[in-house]
């Protein structure tokens, strides 16, 4: 569940930026729509407790983060959030398998290679456990970056410009999958974009998910996306 009431945040030297009050229930998705500056990625980060808000509540998965110590946000982050960046962040170093053992390490957890094993074949990529990311396709790499973002079952998944540079067939296949990964696991899925094709392709594929939109004002200036 994520809820959010007169939501503020605002850069030194920046204009503030205020957020429209959303509230979207577990298992729902919610699409964050915009052009480029007006916020998105700030909501995105607010929202999985990278920094806390300047005035107002969030609630997000059962927690309010307003006022969260850094250690204890950092340790709910591991616990409830997956997050798929624009820029997939794969350590060009390790394997496949072992990017998402760090995962596991970041969470405090001991590595489960059956877990890893499991959420890697569950997005049909088992096969690619010993690679490294530049053996991987755009493609490939995108399947792994969402293998890492949900092998802890988060109960709410963030992505951000998951369709950012590809075609529309490519695009049709990145908002599917994480579609049926949010209904897999039960998460709250949030997408942010300002891709125009990415809300035809949720409501053709998202019949059994509840949608909510979220258009970002253009006068929120100075954010970082």
């Amino acid at each position: 569940m994520i809820q959010t009431h007169q939501l503020r945040f605002c850069y030194p030297g920046g204009t503030p930026l205020e957020f429209p009050d959303v509230q979207v229930t577990q298992g729902a998705v919610l699409l964050l729509s915009g052009a480029s500056g007006c916020g998105k990625s700030t909501w995105l980060a607010l929202l999985a407790g990278l920094m806390p808000p300047g005035a107002g509540t969030l609630t997000v998965a059962g927690q309010a983060l307003a006022g969260l110590s850094r250690v204890a946000a950092d340790a709910w982050r591991a616990r409830s959030i997956g997050f798929l960046p624009q820029k997939l962040h794969l350590s060009a170093a390790l394997t496949v398998a072992q990017n998402l053992a760090l995962a596991q390490w970041a969470a405090g957890q001991h590595e489960d290679s059956t877990r890893i094993a499991d959420t890697l074949a569950a997005l049909g990529v088992a096969a690619l456990a010993q690679r490294k990311p530049a053996q991987l396709s755009g493609g490939q790499a995108q399947r792994v970056a969402l293998a890492r973002a949900v092998l802890q079952q988060p109960r709410v998944i963030l992505a951000d410009e998951p369709t950012a540079s590809l075609d529309d067939e490519a695009a049709a296949a990145a908002v599917a999958l994480l579609l049926q990964t949010a209904e897999r696991q039960g998460a709250t899925l949030v997408i942010a974009t300002h891709d125009h094709r990415i809300a035809p392709l949720i409501a053709a594929g998202s019949s059994r998910l509840p949608l909510t939109t979220l258009q970002l004002a253009r006068h929120n200036t100075g954010a970082a996306a």
